[in-house]
């Protein structure tokens, strides 16, 4: 019984799916009666109101031209949607590649894990969907990926974007919206997660937040009805050539509304973080303005669970007299050690691109 137990448990370490694409492309742009859509050259200095992506380049209004202003979160807070909806102006265009950040973010955010039911299913995580934090500077959208000693894995999300500060007991009634790829590294985070309990968060701060472990997107959209604009995004992510990922955010089982309300009640849980005490970024019931909430990945990643023989040698370990560790401890070393050998996880040399219509790309190329 224990060792189905422990196999059970730790089939729940699964938290995220892959995808992978090809090349910069032709991205469908919402109208600006449905969403503003902004991007900065890699400075930060020029803000553009983008009407078009394709061929590999974005055009659109230069605002800072406009306004003056080249943060969009400062812009729309000054001006609102309707006087940046209606701006006339020169008309600029960039390459895809002189794209930045197209905002500026914090590097403290919430983050929820499982919240898509096949990915919960496959991952064998009955009381899901749960939050945790994620503590990581963002990075451009074609920025390296570090993979170091690390088995790398990826994850496409949709993250929401906090334009003022807001109390926790409601959901703001708008929010911006950005890509994310949610770096994990899935020995780190199977070493510290917590078996018996994997929707506590325990562990997930410390797998997903090395340096290098946030890549978002090179567009950043306000829509007018953030709630119904979100809910039709198609998330997708390729790995090479093969896509690995894809889901509408409507499938999802926690909302934009629902990830505020967990939040509120979660607000006081604490994770130990490289011995520092984290929790989600909320200062006395407030998030602050520039938070991401990242509303989780679809199946498709490349951890798939712990497999029988990894179970069956660490138990063995275990018996054979390593009790100085955890039997849990043994399988994971045992699972470590083996996908090591296979080279499955995301490789020095390879991209993962995430590519979603309405909301930009992301282009990554995994380095030592």
């Amino acid at each position: 019984m224990l060792f189905r137990f422990v196999g059970v448990l730790l089939m729940g370490l699964s938290m995220s799916h892959g995808v992978q694409a090809g090349a910069f492309g032709t991205v469908e742009i919402a109208p600006v009666e449905e969403a503003l859509t902004f991007a900065r050259d890699k400075a930060g200095t020029r803000l553009i109101l983008v009407s078009s992506y394709e061929g590999r380049q974005v055009t659109g209004i230069d605002l800072t031209a406009a306004f003056g202003v080249s943060d969009p979160i400062a812009l729309y807070n000054a001006q609102g949607y309707d006087a940046i909806a209606s701006v006339s102006g020169r008309e600029v265009t960039l390459p895809v590649s002189e794209l930045g950040l197209p905002v500026t973010l914090t590097a403290s955010h919430i983050a929820a894990g499982t919240n898509f039911p096949e990915h919960a299913e496959e991952s064998t995580v009955e009381d899901g969907p749960f939050l945790f934090a994620k503590e990581v500077e963002p990075t451009p959208f074609d920025a390296p990926i570090p993979a170091g000693d690390a088995l790398l894995d990826y994850e496409v999300e949709l993250c929401f974007v906090a334009l003022e500060a807001f109390d926790i007991s409601a959901a703001p009634q708008q929010a911006g919206l950005i890509l994310c790829n949610d770096v994990t590294d899935r020995a780190k985070l199977m070493r510290n997660i917590d078996a018996s309990d994997v929707t506590s968060g325990k562990g997930f701060t410390t797998g997903k937040s090395a340096p290098g472990f946030l890549p978002v997107g090179n567009l950043f959209v306000v829509p007018r009805d953030v709630r119904a604009f979100a809910a039709a995004v198609e998330l997708r992510l390729w790995r090479g050539e093969e896509l690995k990922q894809s889901a509408r955010q409507s499938e999802a089982i926690w909302d934009f509304d629902e990830l505020v309300r967990q939040s509120a009640a979660r607000q006081e849980v604490r994770w130990d973080f490289e011995g520092r005490d984290v929790g989600l970024p909320i200062e006395e019931g407030i998030v602050p303005a520039r938070t991401a909430i990242l509303a989780g990945t679809p199946d498709g990643t490349v951890f798939q669970g712990v497999d029988k023989s990894s179970m069956a040698l660490g138990a063995w370990d275990w018996i054979a007299g390593g009790w100085d560790r955890s039997l849990v401890s043994h399988v994971v070393e045992r699972q470590i050690a083996k996908e090591r050998d296979a080279r499955r996880y995301l490789q020095p040399g390879e991209h993962v691109v995430i590519s979603v219509a309405r909301m930009g790309e992301l282009d990554n190329l995994v380095v030592e």
